[in-house]
């Protein structure tokens, strides 16, 4: 039997191990302190000041990672022996260049970047090459385009700009008198404007998942296996997360495909880390619909469900480290929301949501707060997941965001 050794050294010493986060969200702040935990020297970029994992990083960065020059520049001052991207917002064609040299190894890899980065070259590769499930879909890059990929799919149908978070620029689309509204949103509020779009059919489906899915190298013999979290189950408004639940009932079939779907997904982009793999149900049947190579919004709830939450799973992952993917509870994540435009927020009700011993609170600290804007998550533990969904929303709905005086 071959044991393979894993080392790392003191953070802020000529024996340190780096990485840099490309993104530092609340998601990234999580992994962040998860590698702290590992004595990593951890190095946060975003494009503002303050950003929530910048505050608990050893160092931070203010750029804008789509610029190639500027990244490239950050990447040759801190010299990381790893490059974690949190966003899609990135210039990946520098990453593919940093990889292809060896300078860094791109978690998961710069392929999974790159193709995952936009909408159209994730639903190609799971569609066309792979020949996965999924929906009825068109991209189109003009107006005049965009209205025959519409009527082509039929109504309903939902758009979605080919990159974007968070339900941003996302619609569904009842009759083409809705069209053209539909494609001024998405051009306006990409992540970055690439003016194109996908066009995707209403699929008839029970509920989604995401599905965790994380590659990891097994610490005898240093081969690449793959380990799912049990189904997480959540709810979205206007494409956006609001509260999630672990586990997901469903039936052995439908798992079983959900499984194969994901690793087929993840094994083909490569490399170590989590994904989450978004997928339609409904009976025994599965769909594709995305997948991100990193930790996913509605894993939040495994802060509270697991032995190792999807943001340790992710530094242990990535580390080369040994990873748990077992769950000790049934729990819940309800978001919430600034729901202000303001500054210098605070937040009151604590103690009140706290009083039950069984939930917890995590506030990003994010500097700046819109209506829609997710501030924080409540999480929560009980018998059954509609105990621990009404457990974790009664928790975040006692958290009330203030406007500064």
């Amino acid at each position: 039997m071959i044991r393979m050794s894993v080392t790392l050294g003191t953070p802020l010493q000529s024996s340190a191990f780096k990485v840099l986060l490309l993104g530092s969200g609340e998601l990234g702040k999580e992994v962040v302190i998860s590698l702290q935990r590992l004595g990593v020297e951890v190095h946060a970029a975003d494009r503002y000041d303050h950003a929530p994992a910048m505050q608990v990083a050893h160092f931070s960065h203010v750029l804008n990672m789509a610029d190639p020059q500027q990244l490239k520049q950050l990447i040759q001052n801190v010299h990381p022996h790893l490059i974690v991207p949190e966003i899609e917002a990135i210039a990946t064609e520098v990453l593919l260049e940093i990889e292809q040299q060896q300078l860094a190894t791109v978690i998961p890899s710069a392929k999974a970047v790159n193709l995952t980065m936009n909408r159209e070259g994730i639903r190609r590769l799971a569609a066309e090459e792979l020949g996965l499930p999924t929906s009825a879909y068109r991209f189109a890059d003009s107006l005049e385009s965009f209205r025959a990929a519409c009527d082509d799919i039929g109504y309903p149908n939902f758009v979605k700009p080919v990159m974007s978070s968070s339900g941003k620029g996302q619609s569904r689309v009842k009759s083409f008198a809705e069209v053209d509204a539909a494609w001024d949103y998405a051009m306006q509020a990409g992540r970055v404007n690439q003016g194109k779009v996908i066009v995707e059919s209403q699929i008839d489906f029970d509920f989604e998942i995401t599905l965790l899915t994380v590659r990891s190298k097994n610490p005898h013999t240093g081969v690449i296996e793959t380990q799912f979290c049990d189904p997480i189950g959540h709810r979205q408004d206007a494409g956006d997360y609001v509260e999630s639940w672990q586990p997901q009932p469903m039936t052995a079939n439908a798992l079983q495909e959900a499984k194969r779907i994901a690793e087929k997904v993840t094994q083909a982009l490569g490399g170590c880390g989590i994904f989450g793999v978004e997928l339609f149900v409904k009976g025994d049947q599965v769909w594709f619909s995305e997948v991100s190579p990193r930790p996913h919004d509605t894993g939040l709830v495994t802060l509270a469900s697991q032995y190792q939450s999807e943001f340790e799973l992710h530094a242990r992952a990535i580390l080369g480290l040994p990873v748990n993917t077992a769950r000790h509870s049934v729990a819940a994540s309800a978001v919430i929301y600034a729901g202000v435009d303001d500054q210098n927020l605070q937040y009151t009700g604590l103690n009140l949501a706290l009083a039950h011993p069984d939930t917890d609170l995590r506030l990003f600290g994010k500097p700046e707060g819109f209506k829609r804007r997710r501030m924080g998550v409540a999480t929560a533990r009980a018998a059954t997941t509609e105990q621990a969904r009404e457990l974790a929303q009664q928790t975040a709905d006692q958290v009330s965001v203030l406007q500064s005086q």
